[in-house]
């Protein structure tokens, strides 16, 4: 099997008018995937609310993350980790608009 090299902070399109979601890897039991944002925000109102629990990293750029009952956003830069728990309510409040935002994400249950 040949070895292939990627790099996770190229190829991002010149135009992003939405979030970009790559998955990079994925088994049986998880999904890793690739976000970027550029100055993305969730929808007023939108809370995500996922049945599997998100391990993330911010590689790049900078964001402020959200979890309902708690008054200020959790701010990430890069290198800044979380776990958000299955179900724990959260919301991307925003993300920087003058540098491409890169997260990895893996999902588990």
């Amino acid at each position: 099997m040949p070895v292939t090299v990627k790099n996770i902070l190229a190829n991002i399109p010149a135009e992003l008018p939405d979030e970009l979601f790559e998955e990079m890897l994925s088994g049986s039991k998880f999904r890793m995937e690739r976000i970027v944002s550029r100055g993305h925000h969730s929808p007023e109102g939108f809370w995500y609310d996922q049945n599997e629990n998100e391990w993330v990293i911010l590689l790049q750029g900078s964001a402020g993350l959200s979890f309902e009952g708690k008054d200020k956003p959790v701010v990430l830069h890069p290198g800044d980790c979380l776990l958000i728990s299955r179900h724990r309510r959260h919301r991307v409040e925003w993300t920087d608009p003058d540098q491409d935002t890169i997260w990895l994400a893996v999902f588990y249950k």
